[in-house]
């Protein structure tokens, strides 16, 4: 069905709408321009669903009536328009009736007579040519049945794909309900979720003050004043409130809570059946799958095949049995085919007709009417499960909002929990605040310490100026004095020399109690804080608190202590202070250190309330995130340097080794050759002491070479295992902070010692020189003995014996040198290798730690983006409820002005009218309930007083025109009655003259 509603408007497609109720569909002719009004007017002329009953949705889109088609991108081919009877969705609302089918009647054709369609050949003298006429009458009729019984089952066909349809139309619309109710449940059940984690926290909060107030108030009462602070009234820290007072807040604090208890549980006794009765609803189907029905239906399709191809069989005996006649009446016959073999084979060609075609027709009709009936069943029954589960998803819904309205007084019941526990956190918060106070008086006696040294440094900065600007000043009357006379520049003030500072500090803070940050834990133990952190265990709080909100130093004493990142003043600077005013760069640095770990505690103090029980805001936690995030890359970064450092290190000491090989190797090859020499020049007799000798040497190069390659073994190991720590790139510990320089001037010592002691001795180049040149001398020795061997063989023999022993001992002598610096080497190789060791044990130590705070950061990243999307959410409702609430403000101030126009009635209706026109104009879809009630009420209030307008103007118009009647009756009857007086007068005038006459 089509309806064009555009008026001059060119049509630019067709919408498709499908009513939810019986799946009916309807196409509109229709463009962008078209308001969604004159679509709701169609749909209430051509379905009979009201105006008012109405309910438009295209997707998650619902349409507004004053709104365009445009506005949704419609109409489009691939968008379809379900419409919604409120009607129906009430609870007493009348189930849908059964279906009406309208089948097209189709009458049965008359039988065939001679009588009514004679033919030549009927009065033929020939039976065969007589029979003729009859079969072709006969053959008319078996067509004109089978397309009569094929038209009734195409008919009834096509009404089964038609309630198929309309039946996958109810499934889409069902689909459709079920999306929105699943978005709106949806929504809830994440603000349910939410109330529940803000009760949870809240209700557990609230207990613990309940169940533990007794071992609160007697923690209080252990907790005693410093003796500075007592008085003959307050002792202890519990003398500084009433406890009558508290023991009242604490009963009223237990029914409230109680009540709150028993509320919250009817509540999610409430929100469990509303889950429980959404949880069926999308559990259930229809009775009958549509998939079945469909193929149910293609299979019943075969029927209209059988149909058709029969007809086709039909239509062509029809065309055989007419050519037949034909050609009988035309004398055209063939000799072959006589007439009496035509009608012998006409014959079995009308058994099939009779006995097998119309009879299969008739089978395939009363299949597809069988079909037709199972289809008008299950449709009916889609349609009375449609109406019931619409009821459903109404009822739902209408629970959905109460439950919504629920959600605000059970939140504003929350903040009055808040409220009634306030007074009972006094409690807890007195151990907290007493321990920041004395944490405050140790950071103010710190801070005097530091704001000498302050001080102190600035004096010594501007002494420092006042030197270099003295000698520029001198440096410059010594240049031009030479030029200008003394007196003329004393004449121009250039003698003149800048005075000295003298920075004087004025006592303060002397009233503040006499205690150091050890007295903190002495007089306000930890234990007053309330209890640990939730990350860590108990005992470990100190540790938490080095590890999250400071690194870790040494201080004169060789303790570690906590140090903040960074100090509040930026130009002050420890590692720069000089020995000012008897205020020394360790104690002002000591000082630093003490006020910042009294700061530290007092900032826990103040937190502690907040993270014990994960009621951590979201700006304070990302505050804690950063900090951390910018700590734990401090310290990534100082691992990477220390790294990198001992890389290099091992690097040198590994040259160093090579370097002392290489020079053993050269000496000990130096060493061989002289033996070698030596060996030649003595002969066999000398051949047992050369082979000592040479396994002496042997014997010390092996030791030496072992003693190398252990070691440069260790140093690549060393190596290794750095490289393979710097590529896990994780954090160092904040302890690692002053290490590093500790192990760097000891190596740089040691490595300086090794040096200096081996390059002095191994690499002498005048001892290889000396022992080249003694080498060489007994090689010359031999060719010069004389020339006589028997008077000088026995002289030149002692002499070579002597000159031996004289090398033997330099030699013996050099290889205990040799021995010694070998020794003094490894021993210094040795103390390298502790020393890495030490390192190697630092690094697996900062690895541990590097992993623990990763994992820290990892949980905290993960807190940090649950409690981020929780803002997120809440912000986003916020913004949704106060955005409503301030267009409801500025709709009710618009009432308020056209209440107030002035103008009589007049004027209210026109201001009226065109509020209603204004708001209807500015409608969209992300307005909520009540904002479209509100218009609606604007738009009936409108229309009413306009009605009522229209009736005071013309009653107003009657009136006057009722008046004017009457003024013109008033003079008319003036008129007569002056009429009537001067026609009295005349007649007494003529009665007197009558009289006298």
């Amino acid at each position: 069905m089509s309806s064009n509603v555009t008026g001059g408007y060119v049509c630019r497609g067709k919408l498709l709408i499908h009513i939810a109720e019986n799946g009916h569909s309807y196409e509109l002719d229709c463009d962008e321009s078209t308001v969604v009004e004159a679509v709701q007017r169609f749909i209430e002329s051509m379905a009979g669903i009201q105006f008012g009953d109405q309910l438009l949705l295209c997707g998650d889109m619902k349409l507004e009536a004053s709104e365009a088609l445009g506005a949704y991108k419609l109409p489009s081919d691939e968008q379809e328009v379900f419409c919604f009877n409120k009607a129906r969705l009430q609870a007493n609302a009348a189930p849908p009736p059964q279906e009406q089918i309208e089948t097209h009647v189709i009458p049965e054709p008359s039988p065939p007579s001679s009588n009514h369609d004679p033919h030549p050949l009927d009065n033929a003298v020939d039976p065969a040519l007589k029979a003729l006429p009859s079969y072709e009458r006969q053959f008319r009729y078996h067509y004109h049945c089978g397309h009569a019984i094929y038209s009734r089952t195409i008919g009834k066909f096509e009404i089964c794909e038609r309630l198929l349809r309309e039946q996958k139309v109810e499934e889409r619309a069902i689909d459709i309900a079920r999306r929105n109710l699943d978005y709106f449940f949806k929504i809830l059940n994440q603000n349910y979720m939410d109330f529940q984690k803000c009760y949870t926290q809240q209700h557990r909060a609230h207990s613990d003050l309940l169940l533990n107030f007794a071992r609160d108030i007697e923690k209080l009462r252990s907790c005693k004043l410093i003796p500075a602070l007592q008085t003959s009234s307050r002792k202890c820290l519990l003398d500084l409130v009433k406890e009558e007072n508290l023991r009242k807040w604490l009963e009223n604090c237990t029914g409230s809570h109680k009540q709150f208890d028993n509320k919250v549980s009817q509540f999610k006794h409430v929100f469990g059946k509303l889950k429980h009765d959404v949880e069926d609803l999308f559990s259930s189907k229809a009775s009958l799958p549509i998939r079945d029905l469909e193929l149910m239906i293609k299979e019943r399709y075969r029927h209209i095949n059988e149909q058709r191809s029969i007809m086709q069989s039909l239509s062509k005996d029809v065309s055989t049995v007419k050519k037949l006649v034909d050609d009988c009446l035309s004398s055209q016959l063939s000799s072959s085919l006589r007439p009496h073999d035509a009608v012998s084979a006409l014959g079995p060609m009308y058994d099939v007709h009779d006995k097998n075609h119309l009879p299969k027709m008739t089978a395939c009709d009363s299949s597809i009417s069988e079909l037709l009936d199972y289809c008008k069943n299950k449709k009916n029954e889609m349609n009375i499960f449609v109406h019931s589960y619409m009821q459903k998803i109404a009822y739902i819904q209408h629970t959905i909002k109460d439950v919504r309205l629920q959600f605000n007084a059970f939140s504003e019941a929350i903040k009055r929990q808040d409220a009634v526990f306030e007074g009972l956190k006094v409690v807890r918060g007195i151990g907290p605040a007493y321990r920041s106070c004395l944490a405050e008086v140790v950071r103010r006696k710190a801070s005097m310490k530091l704001y000498m040294g302050m001080a102190g440094q600035l004096a010594e900065k501007l002494a420092i100026k006042r030197e270099e600007e003295v000698r520029r000043r001198e440096d410059f009357l010594k240049a031009q004095s030479s030029y200008i006379p003394r007196d003329v520049l004393a004449g121009m003030g250039l003698f003149d020399t800048p005075s000295q500072c003298d920075v004087n500090i004025v006592p303060f803070d002397t009233s503040l109690l006499d205690i150091d940050i050890r007295d903190i834990d002495c007089y306000a133990p930890e234990s007053l804080v309330g209890l640990p952190f939730k990350s860590e265990k108990p005992g470990n709080s100190r540790t938490s608190l080095s590890m999250s909100n400071s690194s870790t130093s040494s201080d004169v004493t060789g303790n570690a202590v906590v140090t903040p990142e960074k100090y509040e003043s930026e130009d002050f600077d420890v590692c720069d202070m000089f020995d000012v005013a008897g205020t020394s760069k360790i104690e002002v640095e000591n000082a630093k250190l003490r006020a910042d770990l009294a700061s530290a505690i007092a900032r826990i103090c103040s937190l502690s309330s907040d993270v014990e029980y994960e009621s951590l805001d979201d700006s304070r936690a990302d505050s804690l995130l950063k900090n951390a995030a910018e700590k734990t890359a401090e310290a990534l970064q100082q691992k990477d340097e220390y790294v990198k450092h001992l890389e290099s290190m091992l690097k040198a000491k590994q040259q160093q080794c090579q370097s002392y090989e290489k020079r053993i190797e050269e000496l000990a090859q130096q060493l061989s050759d002289q033996y070698m020499q030596a060996r030649k020049c003595l002969g066999n007799n000398d051949a047992a002491y050369s082979t000592k000798a040479d396994d002496c040497r042997s014997e010390i190069l092996d030791h030496t070479e072992r003693q190398l390659a252990c070691r440069s073994s260790e140093l690549m190991d060393e190596i290794s295992c750095t490289s393979n720590r710097d590529d896990a790139k994780d954090g160092l510990l904040p302890t690692m902070t002053s290490k590093p320089q500790e192990v760097d001037e000891n190596m740089t010592d040691s490595s300086g010692t090794q040096n200096l002691h081996l390059d002095s001795s191994m690499m002498d180049p005048q001892r290889d020189e000396q022992l080249l040149a003694t080498g060489s001398s007994l090689d010359v020795l031999p060719s010069e003995a004389p020339a006589d061997p028997s008077l000088s063989a026995a002289k030149v023999n002692a002499d070579v014996v002597l000159e031996l022993q004289r090398a033997l001992e330099d030699k013996a002598n050099q290889q205990a040198e040799t021995e010694s610096r070998l020794k003094s080497a490894l021993e210094d190789m040795s103390k390298l290798g502790l020393e890495l060791e030490n390192s190697r044990k630092l690094l697996d130590e900062s690895q541990m730690n590097c992993a623990h705070l990763e994992n820290c950061l990892h949980e905290a990243r993960q807190e940090a983006q649950t409690h981020l999307c929780a803002a997120d959410r809440r912000a986003s409702e916020y913004n949704t409820l106060r955005a409503s609430a301030v267009k409801m403000r500025g709709l009710f101030e618009r009432l308020k002005s056209c209440v107030n126009a002035s103008g009589g009635v007049a004027g209210f209706a026109d201001a009226l009218r065109s509020l209603a026109q204004s708001l209807a104009s500015s409608a969209s879809d992300a307005e909520d309930d009540g904002t479209v009630e509100f218009r609606a009420c604007i738009k009936v209030l409108a229309e009413k007083v306009g009605i009522l307008s229209r009736q005071r103007t013309e009653l107003l118009d009657r009136y006057s025109k009722a008046e004017a009647a009457n003024k013109q009756l008033s003079k008319e009857l003036e008129e007569r009655k002056e009429l009537v007086k001067t026609l009295y007068t005349k007649h007494q005038l003529e009665k007197q003259q009558v009289t006298i006459g």
